[in-house]
């Protein structure tokens, strides 16, 4: 392929999800509301974030996530909150805080690049003393996220633990299967909630039986429309409770179509999950028993 084929193919690729994008309909806070009482009566517990256009300002954003704050109250939900659209403006942070805050629910700030987990965390730490729930995504490929478990580890900070999107420029070799199980006996024996957000079976159960293991109240947490047969199996058998992240707004089906055209493999996970859900190991289940 020629240098401008490549590149008009790389263009077309990078233009895709905006366009197709824009297509469909976009899942606003009532179908996200809807979803939310479908997974309730199935036992299920929801977390819903704000996905928005790419020309929204955070007066707008901050409306979407108070209105969605609304129809929240009295389940067990949490906020997820994208800090870096709002320009981590504290007046519209603290409009958020107080509507999630009326409707008696957590804030857990979603995680971004790395040179923005910083201010992230900051608005984290501010919040924490008037809205004790808030928390955080820490991602296992950053190296910095060693040093901010610990930070937060003995505080009532809710902490989502992931393997993280945005990869950490400083660390191109990270193991974030292996940091991610290190992350989590760094967090092992906390007080606050963990979650273990992946949808890798065998990472999941690993994850889950440290936690347990030291008394970690300890939920899983899976993002809708990814498989997750495989993940929730190993979660009912360990008895963790299960939460489905829903994302709505109108950026979320060009994020969705980006991933999935990052993720050619997808398809074949899809079908392995489906067919290939396995009990859970002897040493997890001795992990918990021991617990």
């Amino acid at each position: 392929m020629s240098g401008a084929l490549r590149a008009a193919a790389r263009t077309l690729r990078y233009a895709l999800p905006g366009k197709l994008g824009h297509l469909l309909p976009a899942p606003d806070a009532a179908w996200a509301a809807r979803q939310r009482d479908r997974l309730a009566r199935r036992g299920l517990a929801s977390a819903i974030g704000y996905f928005q256009a790419d020309d929204a300002g955070p007066a707008e954003i901050a409306a979407q996530n108070c209105a969605i704050a609304g129809r929240l109250a009295g389940w067990d939900s949490y906020l997820a909150v994208k800090a870096p659209p709002l320009g981590f403006d504290p007046v519209h942070l603290a409009v958020i805080a107080a509507a999630a805050r009326e409707a008696g629910l957590p804030l857990v700030f979603d995680s971004h690049a790395p040179d923005l987990a910083q201010p992230t965390l900051d608005v984290v730490a501010t919040l924490l003393d008037a809205h004790p729930g808030t928390g955080f995504a820490l991602p296992a490929r950053w190296r910095r996220s060693e040093g901010d478990a610990a930070r937060f580890r003995d505080g009532s900070a809710r902490i989502r633990l992931v393997k993280g999107e945005w990869p950490d420029p400083a660390w191109p070799d990270a193991q974030a299967s292996e940091n991610y199980l290190k992350l989590a006996r760094l967090l092992a024996g906390r007080r606050a909630k963990v979650a273990v957000a992946t949808h890798d079976p065998a990472l999941a159960e690993r994850a889950l039986a440290i936690l347990l293991a030291e008394g970690t109240p300890c939920e899983l947490e899976q993002l809708r429309g990814l498989p997750r047969r495989r993940t929730t199996a190993v979660a009912r058998s360990l008895g963790v409770p299960i939460r489905i992240y829903l994302p709505f707004g109108p950026g979320w089906w060009p994020y969705a179509i980006d991933r999935v055209l990052a993720r050619p493999h997808l398809p074949l996970w899809a079908l392995r999950d489906r067919f290939g859900a396995r009990p859970l190991s002897p040493s997890a289940s001795a992990a918990y028993r021991s617990s």
